[in-house]
């Protein structure tokens, strides 16, 4: 993932316009066990999944920082103050809780007021721009040491489905990371995602010219079928997920990313039925 880092400006700007509480009304605390998923209401909120994504992009994945961001040990863009910002809280860590993993959640509403997408910077995204409805951009996905399990992953994507439900989202998209920066390493999951996994025409983002490289260096026939992927790419795959054309070098981030396009119409029947009624029925605020 590239990142647009704004200076200390996009810090105070993240600080200053955070989503109060009356804003977040809508969304419960969607709650299992200690655990619970919301959006960040405060300053505090937005400073502490900066701080987490710094610990897990920079510290842990050796990304390479600005000098203002090690200073303030956190991760941020320009893009942070006008986004919400999806938190899974471990509620038995402290008073306050401890945020464990987040998601940075950018609907087309607000940019038709603010600017563009993040996405815009890799890929040519009109024709997603252009699909009907309201579409998200999914962003900054991280989780923390200790908590890479099933329960913290079901937590984002419940909190994902009901900001989707409640939005009425029709499309989602955003880039999506695999590992280092060598193209010709990754020829073989980089061509298995172009060959069967390749977005129709209609919603087909390709890689902007000046960063675009080829994902189809690999015939059909020759592909290797144990395919190694991320998992949130997996995941988005089975959520009934596309890529885009193109893959885009992250020197910054050490990786190379896709362009991850759901239609939520696609979305396998068997999430849709279990998080609109885990939602609906188990949400407590």
């Amino acid at each position: 993932m590239a990142t647009e880092s704004g200076g200390a400006a996009a810090v105070l700007t993240a600080q200053t316009t955070p989503a109060n509480d009356a804003e977040t009304d809508w969304f419960p605390v969607l709650r299992a066990g200690d655990m619970s998923v919301r959006l960040a209401r405060s300053p505090a909120d937005i400073g502490a999944a900066q701080e987490l994504r710094y610990r897990v992009f920079y510290e842990e994945l050796d990304a390479r920082p600005t000098a203002e961001m090690v200073r303030l040990r956190r991760d941020f863009d320009s893009f942070d103050g006008i986004c919400d910002h999806l938190l899974v809280v471990d509620d038995s860590a402290g008073n306050d809780g401890a945020v464990v993993g987040t998601y940075r959640l950018l609907r087309s509403s607000a940019v038709d007021v603010f600017g563009n997408f993040y996405t815009a910077g890799e890929y040519d995204i009109d024709k997603l721009i252009s699909y009907p409805g309201e579409k998200l951009e999914l962003g900054r996905s991280c989780v923390a040491v200790g908590y890479r399990n099933r329960p913290t992953m079901q937590l984002l994507w419940r909190g994902i489905a009901h900001y989707v439900f409640h939005w009425n989202v029709t499309l989602m998209f955003g880039c999506g990371s695999l590992p280092g920066t060598d193209t010709r390493r990754l020829a073989n999951p980089l061509s298995y995602l172009y060959h069967y996994h390749l977005a129709p025409p209609a919603i087909r983002p390709r890689a902007v010219a000046s960063r675009y490289v080829p994902m189809d260096t690999v015939p059909l026939g020759e592909i290797d079928p144990k395919v190694d992927l991320p998992p949130l790419i997996k995941g988005y795959l089975r959520l009934g997920g596309f890529v885009g054309d193109g893959a885009v070098v992250d020197s910054q981030f050490d990786t190379t990313d896709v362009c991850i396009v759901v239609p939520t119409e696609l979305v396998t029947e068997r999430y849709i039925k279990h998080y609109e009624r885990t939602t609906g029925r188990n949400g407590k605020t």
